[in-house]
């Protein structure tokens, strides 16, 4: 089921007064709209099979390989799960994500695992590097200014495992609202995903944490820290609803396009011999 005009104008309707604070650093800004990630994914034909009277939420992919769940009654801290099926030459995988990760990041993976170009040779390393983040030789690295950590893990929970080392790992992302990250400091949110995550999806989910630009917030709208900035946006209230609008259409014409190229070109009948006299005396 596609996201319907009625849908957008109830988004429309809730952001078209809100003032938009531009609030940095993303992992403090708190989880905004989840609509940024469910509307995403109806537009490229995913189908809610849930209650629709339950504050849960299931969407399942058009090949029913994915499903991502968002739970606000949870009784762990993962309030979002994603997963994939096993498939014939492929694993399944499953990630998790905490109550207050930022909806335009997770975004940015849902948006990535539904392109159909989407290859799988992102790696995470150069990503962090190039952003300044600082890697230990122990498999954690750290953000600049700190904030936020990834470790890779040995997928048998034997420890934390060298950047450079092959061996399948699980990642664990951590974003804290001050500069203790060792495992006495306060969490804020987490991020998870299993030993079979294709790499490029991570990589997708940190390219979007660690982007600088801001992500805007209403003036009331719940952070994840006391200490994140919020300054008033050079965008109005409808420059906010036209992004989210351009960015729906855009998924909603690139899966037309893909369905398009997957539908089979229809096989041209042979010439009866009839046909074939006629057009020869032609």
């Amino acid at each position: 089921m596609p996201v319907s005009e009625r849908q957008l104008a109830a988004f429309a309707e809730i952001h078209s007064w809100r003032i938009p604070f531009d609030t940095s650093p993303r992992h403090l800004a708190g989880p905004g709209d989840a609509r940024h990630i469910t509307h995403g994914l109806a537009a490229a034909g995913w189908t809610p099979t849930s209650d629709p009277l339950s504050a849960e939420i299931v969407l399942r992919s058009p090949d029913h390989r994915h499903s991502l769940q968002f739970d606000p009654q949870s009784s762990t801290s993962a309030w979002w799960r994603l997963q994939a099926e096993p498939a014939t030459t492929q694993h399944g995988w499953y990630a998790e994500f905490g109550e207050l990760v930022p909806a335009e990041v997770l975004a940015g993976l849902t948006d990535t695992l539904i392109a159909p170009t989407s290859g799988e040779s992102a790696t995470l390393q150069p990503v962090l590097e190039g952003a300044g983040w600082i890697i230990d030789g122990r498999g954690v690295a750290y953000s600049d200014p700190s904030g936020c950590r990834v470790e890779r893990r040995a997928e048998n929970g034997t420890g934390t495992v060298p950047w450079r080392e092959p061996e399948r790992v699980s990642w664990q992302i951590e974003a804290r609202g001050d500069d203790e990250l060792t495992a006495r400091g306060p969490r804020l949110w987490h991020a998870w995903f299993d030993g079979h995550a294709p790499e490029h999806l991570v990589t997708a989910f940190v390219t979007a944490l660690i982007d600088s630009a801001p992500l805007q917030r209403a003036m009331f709208d719940r952070t994840a820290h006391y200490s994140a900035v919020q300054q008033p946006s050079p965008l109005t209230p409808q420059q906010v609803v036209d992004a989210h609008t351009t960015r729906i259409n855009a998924i909603r014409a690139q899966a037309r396009a893909a369905r398009r190229q997957k539908q089979p070109t229809p096989a041209t009948a042979p010439a009866t011999p009839a046909t074939a006299r006629s057009a020869a005396r032609r």
